[in-house]
């Protein structure tokens, strides 16, 4: 496990939901436009980095063929686990960004949900061009980001927009809502 890979695990022990995504208006909200964003489906193959307890992945998989939803915290991924038992085709892995992410699978939607402002350069690097090749020649990227600041984070949303124009091939959109913002990459 990474350092910060570490800390989230900590976080998750004290908390079972340190961010309150389960019941939070604004994980809500974000969680609602995030669905929106990522279309109706069905998606052959899908991954969602930064998963935490799964909230999203839960929502995500009826929309889905298979689904991975990965996060370097294993009290969050045995979270995840439980919210996506239903479904046979998903699965949640603990695998640390970018060391554990697969590289020999390929997704028609990639979701990375507050998850890229935590990297360091090299590790945003990495994972950006990881991104760009397991995107599917017509898949979907979407990213979401928070748009405060907070002492661990590496950057703020509009850098990691930024950083997803430049490496990942498409056209993107970004949306700001308030509190968040939404990169799309569609190819």
């Amino acid at each position: 496990m990474t350092a910060a890979a570490d800390a989230f695990e900590a976080r998750y022990r004290t908390d079972p939901d340190p961010w309150d995504t389960l019941t939070s208006d604004y994980e809500r909200e974000k969680r609602r436009q995030t669905l929106e964003a990522c279309g109706p489906g069905p998606f052959a193959a899908a991954c969602d980095l930064g998963a935490g307890t799964g909230a999203l992945a839960m929502e995500l998989a009826p929309r889905c063929e298979r689904l991975v939803a990965l996060d370097g915290a294993p009290t969050a991924v045995a979270a995840a686990s439980e919210r996506l038992a239903p479904f046979a085709h998903a699965e949640a892995r603990v695998a640390a960004v970018p060391e554990g992410l697969p590289d020999s699978e390929s997704y028609d939607l990639i979701v990375a949900s507050e998850i890229l402002y935590y990297l360091d350069d090299a590790a945003l690097e990495a994972t950006v061009a990881w991104i760009d090749g397991a995107l599917k020649p017509s898949g979907r990227l979407v990213a979401v980001h928070w748009t405060g600041t907070a002492p661990d984070l590496r950057r703020d949303a509009v850098a990691v927009g930024v950083a997803l124009a430049r490496g990942v091939a498409g056209r993107q959109e970004t949306v700001v809502d308030g509190q968040f913002r939404l990169e799309v990459v569609a190819r």
